[in-house]
């Protein structure tokens, strides 16, 4: 999500999606059932459903929560935490969580933020974005193997409180508060699976609005299905989501035509061919792009520029925050 290197910022880049949208094919539409189940397609398949070591969390995300949830425009809303405050120096912030369950009907506590929190940091879980902990207090030392994960700024006082300590003021913590890697998970679940522990969909328990099924840790087909636990269950449309990998988009389109596909990307040539389209759709999201110095640039002017401090922090003021989070 957010990758910083010394004190430049990453950015976010709005961008297009060019899509065909299937808003309706016929009159009868089958059935309420079929119109409740969107089939869509990935260019990847799952890596893994561990939120400690997952590289994306395009489709997750929708099947975790943390104490907040992305909406409209990206904005952070509220999730598990019915709340959020942050101290007047911005070095403290205190969640109250809401009286939220896992799929299998455990409640969802404060012990299980602390738990995955410490999960990620720990170097023999190696997480791929455990960096993105760095700021909360003892998590660089701990990704160091200086310190034990019990010393990292984050504490449960009761079963529906926690509380995280930074080091500094953090600009963009509460959006990172929306991505799952910082959610909760089952300490009861990891231990009960041990090494199968979410390397198939029935060795794994959800916090999301929805649950996966048929996924066997390889295939390229598997679905999600409404998780009749979640906290605000009474808001999610879908009772399921069909997802299969298909790799090329003349494929897509291919699918799209015979109705196996309820939506499909193009690709430029496409876009040519097919804006007249009356499914043809384009809607904006974002996406992050990261930006961090080059300090070994094989252009000398360039590189004794950003091996200037000074120079390096005013590229990093430039940066309107208010923006670019």
């Amino acid at each position: 999500m957010l990758k910083f290197k010394s004190v430049l910022a990453s950015a976010v880049t709005i961008s297009a999606a060019l899509v065909l949208a299937a808003c309706g094919k016929s009159s009868d539409q089958a059935s309420s059932s079929r119109a409740k189940t969107l089939n869509l397609s990935t260019t990847a398949p799952l890596d893994t459903i561990d939120i400690s070591k997952s590289t994306g969390y395009g489709q997750t995300g929708n099947v975790f929560e943390s104490f907040y949830r992305l909406g409209e425009n990206g904005k952070p809303t509220a999730g598990l935490a019915k709340s959020g405050t942050v101290s007047k120096d911005g070095r403290t912030w205190t969640f109250k969580l809401r009286n939220a369950k896992w799929s299998n009907g455990d409640l969802i506590t404060a012990q299980d933020f602390v738990y995955s929190w410490r999960r990620s940091l720990n170097p023999k879980t190696a997480s791929p974005y455990a960096y993105l902990f760095s700021g909360v207090k003892n998590a660089d030392e701990i990704i160091a193997n200086k310190k034990k994960t019990s010393s990292l700024g984050i504490s449960a006082p009761n079963k529906d409180t926690v509380v995280v300590k930074l080091n500094r003021p953090i600009a963009y913590f509460k959006v990172l508060m929306a991505y799952p890697l910082f959610g909760p998970q089952n300490e009861k679940v990891v231990k009960k699976y041990g090494k199968k522990y979410a390397t198939k969909a029935q060795y794994q328990v959800y916090s999301g609005p929805f649950k996966i099924k048929g996924w066997n840790g390889t295939n390229d087909t598997w679905s999600f299905v409404k998780n009749n636990n979640y906290w605000d269950k009474k808001v999610v449309r879908l009772n399921k989501i069909n997802y299969q990998v298909v790799k090329s988009n003349n494929t897509g389109y291919q699918m799209y035509q015979q109705g196996k596909l309820d939506l499909t990307p193009l690709s430029s040539e496409q876009v040519k061919n097919l804006k007249s389209n009356k499914d043809f759709t384009s809607y904006p999201y974002s996406l992050v792009r990261f930006l961090m110095y080059n300090f070994k640039s094989k252009n000398p002017t360039n590189n004794k520029a950003l091996n200037n401090r000074n120079i390096r922090l005013a590229l990093s003021l430039s940066i309107d925050r208010d923006i670019v989070t």
